[in-house]
C-alpha cells in the first residue's frame, strides 16, 4: 500500500473514533444483533457451533455478538480504537463473551499472532474502505484454516452507484450518480453527520472510500487462492437507504414493487483448500 493510502486510511481511522460515541448512542445501533442478518446468511454460513469465527472490520461488534449467540467463539477487529473500546463496553454489558482486537485490516494477521479462523466474515460496509483488495484477499487467505469459508457480505457496486436526483422535487427515481467500477483513486467524503440518527461530529469529518467491482472483488479471492462457492445477489437491505423504500420483514427493506429489482446487497462464498 501507497503512503498516500496509508494517510488516506488513518484519516478513516479518525473519521470513525468521530463517529463512535453518535453510533453508540444511536437508536440505528441498538437493534437486536440478530435482525442484522437475513435468514439466507445463517443458511450459508451453517452450522458455528464450537467453530472460530472473525469479522474484520467490526465497528461496534454487533456482528461479532451475533455469531456468539449462535454458539461461535467469536473475534472481532477494527481500525477504530474508539469503536473497540466500545464494542468491549456494550460485550461486557450484555454479558457475551466475545473478543475484540484493535488493528489495521492488513495488519490482522500479525495482530491475531497468526491465529486461523474456520470463518472470516467481513461486515456490510466494509470494502468500500480497502485500498488494495489483492492485499486484503491474501490477508484473508492467511487468516483461514484449510477449509474455512471467507463470507463477504456487502453492498452491491450498483448500491454505491446510484443515488437521487439532485433536486427534491424532480421525483424519487434513482440515477447512475457515482462510479461501479474502481480506477479513480479513493473518494475524498466530508460530511458532518454520519449514516445514522444523531448529533453532528464533533472529530474529524473527512473520510475516504475506494470504488471495487465484483469482478475485481472474485479476481483478487482467486489469485489469493481461494476457491469461489457461490455469489448471492438480493434486492433487500437492511435498513431503509432511500425514502420510498418498504419494510419486507423486521429491520429489512427493499424498493417498491413498482421499481426495477435491482441488486442492493450481494454475499460471496470463498474456500480455502483443504
Amino acid at each position: 500500500m501507497d503512503s498516500g493510502s496509508e494517510q488516506q486510511m488513518r484519516a478513516n481511522q479518525a473519521n470513525w473514533d468521530a463517529r463512535t460515541p453518535i453510533h453508540a448512542e444511536s437508536r440505528f445501533y441498538q437493534r437486536d444483533p440478530e435482525t442484522w442478518f437475513a435468514d439466507w446468511e445463517w443458511a450459508d454460513l451453517g452450522e458455528l457451533t464450537g467453530r472460530d469465527v472473525l469479522t474484520l472490520q467490526c465497528h461496534l461488534g454487533t456482528d461479532v455478538v451475533a455469531f456468539a449467540r449462535h454458539g461461535a467463539r467469536a473475534v472481532g477487529l477494527d481500525l477504530s480504537g474508539a469503536a473497540i473500546e466500545e464494542a468491549r463496553a456494550r460485550a461486557q454489558r450484555s454479558g457475551d463473551d466475545v473478543e475484540f482486537v484493535h488493528a489495521n485490516v492488513y495488519d490482522a494477521v500479525e495482530a491475531l499472532g497468526g491465529r486461523r479462523f474456520d470463518v472470516v466474515y467481513t461486515a456490510k460496509g466494509s470494502l468500500c474502505y480497502l485500498p488494495d483488495l489483492p492485499a486484503w484477499a491474501a490477508v484473508v487467505a492467511d487468516l483461514l484454516k484449510p477449509g474455512g469459508l471467507a463470507y463477504i457480505v456487502d453492498f452491491h457496486p450498483l448500491f454505491n452507484a446510484l443515488g437521487p436526483r439532485q433536486h427534491a422535487d424532480d421525483g424519487p427515481d434513482l440515477l447512475l450518480r457515482n462510479d461501479y467500477l474502481e480506477g479513480r483513486g479513493a473518494i475524498e467524503k466530508n460530511s458532518t453527520h454520519t449514516y445514522t440518527d444523531g448529533p453532528a461530529l464533533s472529530g474529524s469529518t473527512r473520510a475516504y472510500e475506494w470504488r471495487h467491482g465484483i469482478g475485481t472483488l472474485i479476481t483478487a479471492l482467486a489469485g489469493a487462492g481461494l476457491r469461489i462457492e457461490g455469489l448471492r445477489e438480493t434486492e433487500e437491505l437492511q435498513w431503509p437507504r432511500w425514502s420510498n423504500m418498504v419494510q419486507v420483514e423486521p429491520g429489512w427493506w427493499r424498493l417498491p414493487e413498482d421499481e426495477p429489482r435491482i441488486p442492493l446487497l450481494f454475499a460471496l462464498r470463498a474456500t480455502r483448500d483443504l
